[in-house]
């Protein structure tokens, strides 16, 4: 792969001031040579601050406070990943940094190694590149403790490839099933702890499967020492596995009635020990939304997430059995209703379930004795039953997975169906707690066997590129962890086989026999020790059931109790024979009936872990690697927050120094020739500003002017190589130097040649534009004079025919005609209905100028119409009547034209209170102040005049003087002159009228107006010239004359007549 042959950039600086952000060489570009410039040198002049992105490069490697200080650089810049040669170190941020982008996945996306910042991604795209290139396997190791980002960096890395690798409606569905097989596994293999909110209880090794096109085609998973006991007890803070919280929390009523379960986990043994059913971080209602859907992606049939939820709610069942001791000592069971739930789920029959749970089945000499279990037997068949089914259940989903991932071959021609595969290791890191057990002591005996692959590996990749550049290999003296290695899984001496020997021996077999056996046969051993074995200083510091071994990241103190138990893994025959007659599908897969009759004792779970962690090391072996190791910055889950203790014991336990001492032994820096002359060719006049001889060449002259020293180089086949940083970051600060004057050279000659070039193309651009524009108003004004003299030649032509019938000479000038009228109608319309302009149309549009006419006027009628409101049309109506009544005939009625008539000329409060009670319901419409005159005397009484409904009144202060029914109102006569008497004409029959009523008003015509309209007398008004009759009472007339004068005068004449005076307003 050459993964020495690599530059490495600066992390996203986030404008920083490196060189990068000065845009002196940006990632990727290109040389005159065609060479790309890389970016890991820029980034070298911003170390102080930010640190080196690979810690190859540290000045001080062999100081673990300057590799953590360098680590603190980069953590507070949100800088989360650096190098260690082609290993990726990786610190959990605790946060989104937005560097997972689909843009960042194209900035990595077939860019060499060197070319950008360090990244999950770049690792990825590297793997990927020489999986394709070379033909050959890759795998990424991805290590570190719980908490520190594994299962993330897997995820991460697993969506590049979704995303960036070729795409088919065949490899979409892989792409899916790869990556919702994540979401399965985590919620059946991840849990809570103490460190971690999802933490994976099982180390997991996929191969993903490539074909000839690059594109994801296959998958498949292994599994690794699943963490069964959490199913039966968790620690204070930890929970059990997610699936169980997720399907309490998020699944359907209907579903849980059929499994028999409440919502509530605290009605559970096996989810209440840790006391943390719910955690902020997690929603376990969404999560069950996403599992669903992604075991319907992974190709599970209805019935097998029926079938497999019926298990999960099984084990909580089982969790709930409760045993009570009889006479005998004996267990019983207590919970009936459990069985029946258990018997249901797991379609055994309860009977059978029942008495396996209380009995031990023993085959003795061909014959079957069952032996009665007390209370902590009982209880203990009950929880290996739990862990059996629960273990035995995720290698099955494992395997489900895997069918699902299966590569189908006979979908390509054969000279087609060639794969590559890429191989992802999540596996657990090292771990050192308070209290270390047997799954501390397996999966650290993994960490040394990954710790020895990875020196092998690492030490192989650098001799073979040292002998391939022709220099001499220097050898590098190392920790060879080999005899821990041996120490643990040695034939017949190992700690493993000591342990196997001490499970399968007869007799009485105890955690502290195993312990002395271990004292007696391995006491010698450098890296072994116990409480008996220590030195009496070490003894204070170990418990008597505790052994010490000295790993390579260090010394783990492990207890032996429960050595026996977890590592037997024992259950119970009679249980195996009721699992094996289960009607539950899965579990009838999982429990094979060969089992029972097989005499060949199982292989225990320390040696079934080193088997498979032996078929790992060939697995690994047999493909190129790649390495990420991930830290926990804190055990807080805090942004921003660097632990330094927690932080050095990371780096301890992950060997990361030894990684470094190991990579620094030789040379810390090499290039091939062509990029390192290209970088550095303005340092040396010879060289600058190119070289036309051999890039070799080249850099032996760039060399020797920088007075490099024979210790500090080598000058390989193709490579320059540079023993210490500091001869490197000499170069790279001179060339920072160097990059001020070139930079201003460069800025000059560019500028002129840039300003020359744009006042050519301005210069060009402007003559272009004037002569098409000359040409352009040429044609425009011919074109206009054209348009211009056959318009004038037509309109004469139509003048002059204009009297003839419509014809083709006159039809311009007649469409003229009426096209002018037409606008100056549009422009002159009537503003009003009392505007009567109009303009006067042609002969050949008289008719419709009248239509036209009429229309507009009808528009303008209605839309005055619908402006009018409810008491403008009351006014108006009135007003049409009083026109009606006394246009042309009342002296005084054009001044009353302009004023509006008032709703009524008294308030309620000017009435008397007895008159309005007198009125009872009646409402009073109009009332106007009068004088009445006497029908004898002529004498001028103040009354006031009411309008109701139903009749006219005549009111004096309080009394209702006279009340006329409209019934019973004849008419009404006024004189034509300018005064305002009129006669209210009374029928005589009624006996209650007093005769005819003389008034007088000053608003004569509105009164008149009101009373004739409330009693329906329009006709009945007359306009009296000289003089008016009206009748005083018992048969008798009176008479009014009226006559003309200066000024207006009523008095009796001596005639007896009632004699008015008034003065003359209009002529008529």
């Amino acid at each position: 792969m050459g993964h020495q042959d690599r530059l490495w950039p600066q992390q996203n600086c986030k404008g920083r001031r490196c060189l990068d952000c000065l845009g002196f060489s940006s990632p990727g570009a290109i040389g005159s040579n065609g060479i790309r410039l890389t970016t890991m040198e820029s980034a070298l002049t911003a170390r102080d601050r930010v640190g080196v992105q690979d810690f190859v490069l540290l000045e001080n490697f062999t100081s673990e406070a300057a590799f953590i200080e360098n680590l603190r650089k980069r953590f507070k810049e949100n800088l989360i990943y650096t190098y260690i040669g082609s290993v990726l170190v990786s610190v959990n941020p605790y946060k989104d940094l937005e560097i997972y982008s689909k843009q960042h996945m194209e900035r990595y996306r077939g860019v060499s190694f060197y070319e950008v910042s360090p990244h999950l991604y770049a690792i990825a795209d590297n793997s990927y590149r020489a999986l394709r290139t070379e033909r050959k396997d890759q795998c990424i190791l991805i290590s570190g403790e719980s908490g520190a980002g594994k299962t993330e960096a897997t995820k991460k890395i697993l969506q590049y490839y979704a995303v960036t690798c070729p795409v088919s409606d065949q490899v979409e569905t892989v792409k899916d099933r790869l990556l919702q097989s994540n979401p399965v596994l985590e919620a059946f293999g991840n849990a809570k702890t103490l460190r971690n909110d999802n933490s994976s209880r099982f180390g997991k090794y996929m191969d993903v499967q490539f074909d000839y096109k690059g594109a994801p085609v296959g998958g498949h998973i292994l599994n690794y020492l699943l963490e069964k006991s959490r199913v039966v007890h968790q620690n204070h803070g930890e929970r059990n596995f997610h699936i169980f919280y997720q399907l309490l929390e998020g699944g359907e009523e209907e579903l849980l009635r059929r499994l028999g379960l409440e919502k509530n986990p605290q009605q559970y043994h096996y989810l209440i020990k840790g006391q943390c059913a719910k955690v902020s971080s997690i929603n376990d209602k969404n999560d069950w939304k996403v599992v669903r859907k992604a075991l319907s992606v992974i190709n599970f049939s209805d019935n097998d997430v029926e079938d497999l939820l019926s298990i999960v709610a099984s084990v909580l069942h089982l969790g709930n059995v409760q045993f009570a001791a009889d006479e005998q000592g004996n267990a019983q069971v207590t919970t009936e209703n459990q069985i029946k739930y258990l018997a249901r789920l797991l379609g055994a029959e309860a009977s059978v379930l029942r008495e396996a749970l209380i009995n031990k089945k023993i085959i003795a000499k061909g014959e079957e004795l069952v032996s009665p279990l007390n209370l902590e037997q009982a209880a203990y068949a009950r929880d290996a039953l739990a862990k059996a089914v629960y273990g035995r259940t995720f290698s099955w989903l494992v395997n489900k997975i895997n069918r699902s991932l299966a590569y189908k071959e006979a979908e390509y021609p054969s000279w087609r169906s060639s794969t590559t595969v890429l191989g992802l290791l999540d596996i657990y890191g090292f771990e050192v707690f308070q209290h270390n057990s047997f799954e501390q002591f397996c999966i650290n005996y993994c960490n040394e066997k990954l710790q020895q692959l990875f020196i092998e590996l690492t030490l192989k990749s650098e001799q073979e590129e040292y002998e391939s550049e022709g220099i001499a290999w220097e050898s590098i003296h190392y920790f060879n962890n080999k005899i821990i290695c041996d120490l643990v899984e040695e034939k017949f001496k190992g700690i493993i086989s000591i342990l196997d020997e001490e499970c399968l021996r007869p007799g009485d077999a105890t955690d502290m026999t195993f312990l002395e056996k271990l004292e007696d046969t391995v006491k010698n051993h450098p890296h072994f020790l116990t409480h008996k074995l220590a030195d009496q200083k070490t003894r204070k510091s170990m418990g008597r059931e505790e052994f010490r071994l000295l790993h390579y990241a260090g010394e783990v103190t492990y207890s032996v109790t429960g050595f026996l138990d977890k590592n037997n893994d024992l259950l119970f025959r009679n249980l195996k024979e009721a699992m094996c007659n289960s009607e539950n599908p899965i579990i009838n897969q999982c429990f094979d009936r060969t089992e029972l009759t097989d005499k060949k004792r199982p292989e225990t779970v320390a040696t079934q872990f080193k088997n498979s962690l032996s078929k790992l090391m060939e697995i690994l072996m047999s493909k190129e690697p790649s390495y990420i190791r991930c830290i926990k910055p804190n055990d807080a889950k805090q942004s921003g927050r660097f632990d330094e203790v927690l932080i050095r014991h990371q780096v301890k336990y992950l060997g990361l120094m030894e990684n470094l001492r190991v990579r620094r032994a030789g040379f810390a820096y090499r290039r091939k020739y062509e990029v390192f002359l290209q970088r550095y060719k303005s340092l040396c006049p010879e060289t600058w500003p190119t070289w036309d001889g051999r890039p070799h060449d080249g850099v032996a002259v760039l060399v020797k002017h920088l007075g490099y020293k024979p210790e500090e180089y080598k000058m390989g086949r193709t490579k320059i190589f540079i023993r210490f940083p500091k001869t490197l970051f000499a170069t790279e600060d001179a060339l920072e130097i160097r990059k001020q004057s070139l930079a201003t050279k460069m800025q000059a000659a560019w500028r002129g040649f840039y300003k020359r070039k744009k006042f050519r193309q301005m210069k060009h651009s402007a003559i272009t534009i004037q002569s098409w524009w000359r040409g352009t108003l040429g044609r425009r004004k011919a074109a206009k004079k054209r348009r211009a003299v056959e318009t004038i030649r037509r309109f004469i032509k139509g003048f002059i025919y204009r009297n003839h019938p419509r014809c083709s000479e006159n039809e311009y000038f007649l469409d003229y005609i009426r096209y002018s009228f037409l606008m100056n109608l549009k422009r002159n319309l009537p503003k009003n209905v009392l505007d009567k302009s109009w303009p006067i149309p042609p002969p050949s549009l008289v008719e419709a100028s009248q239509l036209l006419r009429a229309l507009c006027m009808q528009n303008m009628v209605w839309s005055y119409c619908k402006r009018i409101s409810p008491e403008w049309k009351q006014q108006l109506e009135q007003k049409v009547v009083a026109s009606e009544i006394f246009k042309d005939k009342k002296d005084n009625y054009p001044q009353s034209v302009p004023r509006l008539f008032i709703n009524t000329r008294l308030g309620n409060e000017e009435i008397n209170t007895k008159v309005l009670q007198g009125l009872g319901n009646e409402a009073i419409k109009y009332a106007v102040p009068v004088v009445k005159y006497d029908r004898k005397g002529y004498k001028a009484r103040a009354r006031q005049l009411l309008l109701t409904p139903n009749a006219v009144v005549i009111v004096e202060e309080a009394k209702m003087k006279q009340r006329i029914d409209y019934a019973n109102l004849m008419g009404i006569s006024v004189s034509s002159l300018s005064d305002s008497l009129f006669v209210l004409h009374v029928r005589c029959e009624d006996n209650k009228q007093k005769g005819d009523v003389v008034l007088q008003s000053d608003h004569v015509i509105e009164t008149l107006t009101k009373i004739a309209m409330s009693a329906d007398r329009v006709n009945n008004v007359n306009i009296n010239q000289g003089s008016i009759k009206f009748t005083t009472g018992q048969g008798k007339e009176g008479i009014i004359d009226f006559t003309s004068g200066s000024e207006l005068l009523i008095a009796k004449a001596k005639n007896g007549h009632l004699a008015v005076v008034a003065p003359r307003l209009n002529s008529r």
